[in-house]
């Protein structure tokens, strides 16, 4: 009986997630995706340096020039290109906003209402847990990874330019905005096993995944 109780819970798993393909960005890099239920999302975070047209998107180092910037850029956390190499990179919501197009050709920037969507075919209480990459925390994370996301611990840029909390939080732009100057976004955190919901100034750097148009 229990064999047949894990093979039945193994069927199920399968058909909610299936393994990822690879795809090529604007940039010529390959991505993983992963499909959960209805949508296919990006099982790593955005990496490119342009936007769909080809133009080019500035790297912005400087903490008092991110601050003040009106439009998109990126920068990798703590201005490490190893840090780039594990979280990919993070851009303000000028870049996520931008007409060019930040995400790959067929992919879109997830609205806050696809986000939930992710959270609920997951279940609110555990999407956390299950969308966590089990590599790359700092601290007991709780991750199953069930979901094959791999939502890695990227950190965040504040809005005037310290970076903050890489290894314990991931923070993920929606491309809906909320208030002026504000958007709304998604967080992991090393101890919930939830997904947060807040909305933050536009002028922070944030982790982007994308998901597959319909």
């Amino acid at each position: 009986m229990k064999m047949r109780i894990t093979f039945i819970s193994a069927f199920i798993a399968l058909i909610l997630f299936s393994s990822s393909d690879e795809i090529n960005d604007q940039d010529r890099k390959i991505f993983k995706i992963v499909k959960i239920r209805n949508q296919s999302w990006m099982a790593e975070n955005l990496n490119v340096s342009t936007y769909r047209n080809g133009d080019s998107i500035p790297q912005v180092k400087s903490a008092a020039s991110w601050g003040k910037l009106t439009s998109g850029a990126w920068c990798y956390y703590e201005n490490k290109t190893e840090n780039g190499i594990k979280y990919g990179k993070l851009y303000n919501w000028y870049a996520v906003n931008d007409v060019r197009g930040l995400a790959p050709k067929g992919f879109h920037i997830p609205s806050d209402e696809e986000w939930e969507k992710l959270v609920e075919n997951l279940g609110q209480s555990e999407a956390g847990a299950k969308i966590k990459a089990k590599r790359g925390w700092k601290l007991n994370a709780n991750a199953t990874n069930e979901s094959g996301f791999s939502g890695m611990p990227g950190g965040y840029r504040y809005s005037v330019g310290p970076f903050l909390y890489a290894g314990n939080n991931a923070c993920f732009w929606s491309s809906t905005e909320s208030l002026k100057n504000k958007a709304w976004g998604r967080t992991l955190t090393h101890n919930m096993d939830e997904v947060g919901r807040d909305d933050g100034s536009i002028a922070s750097g944030l982790s982007v995944r994308c998901v597959l148009d319909n």
